[in-house]
């Protein structure tokens, strides 16, 4: 989906509409704003419930100052209209209190955006404004000589944060990823120390350009494959264990050709028709693939009873990623038949030693950890690896918690051999 193609007032209306949906907001907290063509601000009013927006809702302020539109615009208005004066290469602006960055703002420190490697070049240098009333001249200015420095992406002290885009789009994928950088640090320190990523890789320098082929037909499993990966990969959004440009999923078709998701779109939109198909080394015309195929290939060539793929970025998973904490499946019954041995990598071996990493991937171990990287989950099919994915989000969210209450006590080495002949895991 592209949204520069959709009105202002539809634009603020479905990214509100996210933002509140997934917990990052409350009925009465936040506000976001667009500027058009014309210059007009097209914003959200105040006042109105947040979870019931409607595009009539929406407030435009003209840029001579006319206010048009049945509501008042936001109380936050003033540092809206200051950031894009300091800033007119700006078009959007997100303003929004999600509790993990709240929690950063109380206690004035600005989340890492160096953990993991994605997330420093959506959200940039991140700054940070003195503490304002809030919707005074005071505040605004506060914010916008910040912005005005050069920086996007703007934590406030105890208050929230403010990010901005050339389009609305933009600043949700800058704020939705500072957002994911503080439950992913908050989740790392209460098991560990967060370590940031240390890499002799530059993955975009890395990543080779593929030659291009025209299928000339789509078959019938070609079709369903790209109808069930969209499902999960939706279903993944919408249980956050993807964000809205992180998350991989491949499956092998019987031709040996792999279905893969593509670069940088969307993925709570995303189509059958966004998806890439690679057959022989070559990508489908017109699209680009994930970054991971050639890691994806090695594996496949490896391992021929794996036949699906998920690369993600879980905030739970990745606190074990990004400390030295081991991801034990031992815990519970469910978790160690699904997830078995849980190695670690070094972050370069997903990228450079693609075909010894993918000699990891047996029966024994379906899933390896790439540090400051991702988690690399395999299976017999979509459904099978996906749901390892979720498993091991889930273990991983009870063993952060289990810490807050005593030592973690695993299944003793007699219950383990019990499993594996009972489910004969051996």
């Amino acid at each position: 989906m592209n949204i520069n193609y959709l009105h202002p007032s539809d634009q603020i209306v479905m990214m509100m509409e996210r933002i509140y949906s997934y917990g990052m907001t409350t009925t009465s907290g936040g506000n976001l704003s667009v500027v058009d063509e014309n210059g007009d601000m097209w914003i959200t009013p105040a006042s109105i419930d947040k979870g019931e927006l409607t595009r009539q809702d929406i407030v435009c302020v003209k840029a001579d100052g006319t206010i048009v539109g049945k509501h008042r615009p936001s109380s936050e208005y003033p540092f809206h209209k200051l950031i894009y004066a300091k800033r007119p290469d700006l078009k959007a602006v997100v303003h929004a209190h999600p509790p993990a960055l709240i929690a950063f703002s109380i206690v004035r420190q600005i989340p890492n955006v160096e953990l993991l490697p994605h997330d420093y070049r959506v959200c940039g240098t991140v700054g940070m404004a003195e503490y304002g009333l809030p919707g005074s001249m005071d505040l605004g200015n506060k914010i916008a000589d910040v912005f005005a420095s050069g920086i996007n992406t703007v934590m406030l002290e105890n208050h929230g944060v403010v990010v901005a885009g050339n389009d609305l789009f933009e600043a949700f994928q800058r704020f939705e990823t500072l957002e994911y950088c503080a439950r992913l640090e908050i989740n790392a320190r209460r098991i560990g120390t967060p370590a940031e990523l240390v890499s002799t890789v530059d993955i975009v320098a890395h990543e080779s350009e593929l030659e291009q082929f025209t299928p000339a037909t789509i078959t019938s499993e070609e079709r369903e494959a790209r109808r069930e990966m969209c499902k999960l990969i939706h279903r993944s959004y919408e249980q956050q264990l993807f964000t809205s440009t992180q998350g991989t999923f491949s499956q092998r078709l019987s031709d040996g050709s792999i279905i893969t998701t593509p670069f940088n779109m969307d993925r709570k939109y995303l189509e059958p028709s966004d998806l890439v198909r690679i057959k022989n080394g070559k990508r489908e015309a017109g699209k680009k693939p994930s970054r991971s195929i050639k890691l994806q290939q090695a594996i496949y060539d490896a391992q021929p009873h794996i036949k699906s793929i998920i690369l993600a970025h879980p905030p739970n998973i990745m606190a074990f990623a990004i400390t030295d904490e081991t991801f034990d499946s031992r815990m519970i019954p469910e978790s160690y038949i699904l997830l078995r041995d849980i190695p670690k990598v070094p972050h370069d071996d997903l990228y450079t030693r693609e075909e010894e990493t993918a000699k990891l991937f047996t029966t024994q171990t379906p899933i390896v950890i790439g540090q400051n990287c991702c988690a690399v989950v395999t299976g017999s099919s979509l459904l099978s690896a996906f749901d390892r994915l979720e498993v091991a989000e889930y273990s991983a969210m009870a063993v952060i918690a289990a810490k807050a209450l005593g030592p973690i006590i695993n299944m003793e080495p007699a219950r383990i051999d019990e499993i594996d002949v009972a489910f004969k895991l051996k």
